[in-house]
């Protein structure tokens, strides 16, 4: 696991995630499954594409889930 990406929804985050936040996660994702911190030119499109990708994936996942039972983080 990426010790960078750091959990987005509540009660870890008091707050929604901001869509800097959710991207941010979305690009250590990709660094950490590419491998690269950053891309050569020529896989730099896809690179972004991903990133891009990963980001909207990780908003609409926010956006639908309940989270039950939330206690008072400490």
């Amino acid at each position: 696991m990426c010790r960078s990406i750091k959990t987005l929804r509540p009660p870890a985050l008091p707050e929604e995630a901001t869509e800097e936040e959710i991207r941010a996660a979305a690009l250590q994702f990709v660094r950490k499954v590419s491998g690269f911190r950053a891309p050569a030119a020529h896989n730099r499109e896809v690179f972004d594409h991903a990133v891009e990708v990963i980001a909207q994936a990780t908003a609409e996942l926010l956006d639908g889930l309940e989270v039950r039972g939330q206690r008072a983080s400490a």
